[in-house]
């Protein structure tokens, strides 16, 4: 027989304060941000360990080699500690290299993130304005960051990178006009109206990938090439709000080809959307454009794409 085994430890909430701020970031013109102060900087880690230096706890019950996944758990927590960079990204790296420093018997895993967003509470200022607080922060549903980074030893010892994957999940975006879906194919089973204007409404995930000669912008950061979570969200509502899309194929498409043309240190780049496009409830009789809507029946559209730098 042959075997592949993992084990591990997920969701492991992990909130560090006064990590080292992110500055620097390039600015592009589809976004305001350039940085964070990373004052409260939170995520989910997971770890998974593979290879077959624990194969024995399978095949005999044999545990002496196993490190207990509540060990790697406070494992997590106290090597947070140390993490000096300012990216999701550098967190899981370091994370991972730490555990194949400490257990030499572990060959390689992956560690995963998804960051927990906090904003920070507006309050009053001088003179009647208004300010970001530096210590008040409120726990957000938005849209959150999230990365996978593997990491290996090597034949030689050294402890490296294998893989990275950045993202921004939970997107939830409604357009209420500009958004065309007409054309499409019809016969017998048809029964979907032809829509020339319509509301668009999307839950989307948005992934990409570095070109490897430029993954030390995010483990290491180099803040003017890091391609920062923000600006993708803000540059993919640039992109809806101004586009006039033909489907939601059409649209994710464009986002795609905007990131690439935006950020050259990207090979790729993919999504997963949802057509959460509200039922129609009421129209006006006074007012064609006002109308009352209802949340939609599954089952859901899907759409997922990848677009690949030659």
């Amino acid at each position: 027989m042959k075997t592949e085994i993992h084990y591990g430890k997920a969701a492991v909430s992990t909130y560090r304060t006064y990590a080292t701020p992110l500055r620097g970031v390039t600015r592009i013109p589809e976004s305001p941000f350039t940085g964070r102060e990373n004052v409260l900087f939170a995520a989910e880690l997971d770890v998974r360990v593979l290879g077959e230096g624990f194969l024995p706890a399978y095949t005999e019950g044999d545990n002496r080699r196993v490190v207990a996944t509540d060990t790697m758990k406070n494992f997590i927590h106290r090597e947070s500690l140390a993490f000096t960079g300012s990216t999701l990204e550098g967190w899981l790296f370091f994370i991972g290299r730490r555990f194949l420093e400490t257990y030499p018997h572990m060959e390689r895993l992956v560690m995963t993130g998804r960051e927990t967003p906090f904003a920070a509470a507006v309050v009053p200022g001088d003179e009647g304005t208004w300010r970001d607080s530096a210590v008040l922060f409120h726990r957000t549903r938005a849209s959150h960051a999230t990365a996978s980074v593997g990491v290996d030893r090597v034949a030689d010892g050294r402890i490296v990178p294998c893989d990275l994957r950045s993202g921004r999940e939970g997107l939830q975006l409604i357009k209420v006009s500009g958004s065309r879906f007409a054309s499409f194919a019809r016969d017998e089973y048809t029964t979907l109206p032809e829509r020339p204007d319509r509301p668009l409404y999307i839950h989307c995930d948005i992934g990409w990938r570095y070109l490897e000669t430029e993954w030390g912008a995010a483990l290491d950061p180099q803040p003017a090439h890091y391609v920062a979570p923000e600006q993708v969200a803000d540059l993919a509502a640039t992109v809806f709000e101004t586009f006039v899309s033909l489907s939601i194929q059409h649209l994710v498409h464009e986002i795609g080809q905007s990131m690439l043309e935006r950020w050259p240190q990207l090979m790729e780049v993919s999504f997963e959307a949802e057509n959460r496009l509200w039922d129609l409830s009421h129209t006006s009789e006074a007012d064609p454009q006002v109308k009352v809507y209802t949340d939609p029946r599954p089952p859901f559209g899907r759409i997922g794409l990848v677009l690949k730098r030659d």
